[in-house]
């Protein structure tokens, strides 16, 4: 059975320059963990994700159909928009978090002021949520993003890059390699992209996200496959939660059919 729910949990998420606080979920996609073939090596489709705030399925993508759009208004509330990933498969600690990327596009206003970013929750040994940043757009100043243009982030997660780890006790803007040294063995219990800064009219922030990828997940933002995806061939091109590929078209009908039970 694929299962749609809504979390209410409250999260405080810090920008560079303020305290945002991200509220109930307003939209959410929570299905079936099977995934189509990997965008990249090791990278496996996941449809595990949940749309909060004013954030919304928009198309097209890029070079796909869809895309997640997440906006930021100071005008218009929640004032705030983002994707939750969860805690996807392979991540447990900072030290096993080594990648971090999106595809994004603004259509209106820009980045700055602490958004959008990438936030890893870790827990504290005093058994506090804090939070990492990894902050969209180009480095020291994060702003200056061109609007109407898809770009890629790069691995936001890659050793080098400069974090905000400032919540953990560690520097403003760090290694990240550093801040693993640290804090590698935090458990993390959350990874979200939240847009937040706020802006109104042609300013606020608008912002078109694809292909981000959490560790070893790819977030495509494309409807989850189920049995009828399996037909024609498709199942050919299909695994299960596991990445193990099915043996024929009943095998592949019989696991999307028993909600991802094989």
């Amino acid at each position: 059975m694929v299962m749609y729910g809504v979390s209410s949990t409250v999260r405080n998420i810090k920008s560079k320059t303020r305290l945002a606080l991200l509220g109930a979920v307003l939209g959410v996609i929570g299905l079936v963990s099977a995934v189509i073939l990997p965008m990249a090596a090791n990278a496996a489709v996941s449809f595990n994700y949940t749309l909060f705030g004013d954030a919304s399925i928009v198309q097209p993508g890029n070079g796909s159909a869809n895309a997640a759009q997440i906006v930021s208004d100071s005008s218009v509330a929640p004032y705030y928009g983002g994707v939750d990933f969860g805690v996807p498969s392979g991540v447990t600690t900072l030290s096993t978090l080594n990648n971090l990327s999106t595809d994004y596009m603004f259509t209106s206003g820009n980045c700055g002021l602490g958004a959008p970013r990438f936030v890893a929750t870790v827990t504290t040994p005093s058994n506090m949520s804090e939070n990492v940043n990894f902050y969209l757009g180009p480095y020291p100043d994060y702003n200056n993003c061109p609007q109407n243009v898809w770009s890629n982030t790069g691995n936001l997660a890659s050793p080098t890059n400069i974090v905000d780890a400032s919540q953990l006790g560690g520097g403003f803007y760090e290694p990240y390699a550093s801040v693993q040294s640290s804090y590698g063995s935090y458990p993390v219990t959350d990874v979200f992209l939240v847009t937040d800064a706020g802006g109104t009219g042609a300013n606020a922030q608008v912002v078109k996200i694809d292909n981000s990828q959490v560790d070893t997940n790819t977030y495509t933002y494309e409807p989850a496959p189920t049995k009828d995806s399996c037909k024609k061939g498709g199942w050919m091109n299909l695994t299960d939660a596991q990445g193990h590929s099915f043996k024929n078209q009943g095998d592949c009908v019989s696991y999307f059919a028993n909600g991802g039970v094989n």
